[in-house]
């Protein structure tokens, strides 16, 4: 089984009048198949510029049927929410104890990405793929 793997622009929200343009990598492993990430660059943390020299993405792990729900209806609870957004938009926020961000996607490049996905596991069959034992030991570490 083969990695999704795709990078799409987004614009990072600052204010009413202002935002930046920004890559975000989305990915998704069919051995974990339940979620998507998206990984951003590390300058655009919330933390102290000294401890984000040299590091790498910041990665946001959710489900991928989040995602998908947000295309069409505002969905999520928690520190991810997802909803449409006026002219094929869709809106991502993330929230953290550092403080929220508010991403716009171009609602096609994320319907892209989850279409690839699911040709590697289709929705619905995502428990073929769990492997119970792999799981429990990352947990348990």
């Amino acid at each position: 089984m083969r990695t999704v793997e795709e990078t799409v622009q987004a614009r990072l929200i600052l204010s009413s009048h202002r935002s930046v343009r920004l890559r975000v990598g989305l990915s998704y492993l069919p051995e974990d198949p339940l979620a998507v990430r998206m990984a951003f660059p590390a300058e655009f943390s919330l933390d102290d510029p000294a401890e984000r020299r040299g590091s790498e993405d910041i990665v946001w792990v959710f489900a991928r049927q989040l995602l998908s729900a947000g295309l069409e209806l505002p969905s999520g609870a928690g520190d991810v929410h997802v909803r449409p957004a006026v002219g094929r938009r869709t809106m991502v926020e993330l929230r953290a104890p550092e403080g929220t961000a508010l991403l716009q996607f171009d609602a096609a490049d994320l319907r892209r990405f989850l279409w690839r996905s699911r040709l590697v596991v289709p929705e619905g069959e995502e428990h073929l793929h769990l492997d119970a034992d792999r799981a429990l030991a990352q947990l348990l570490g």
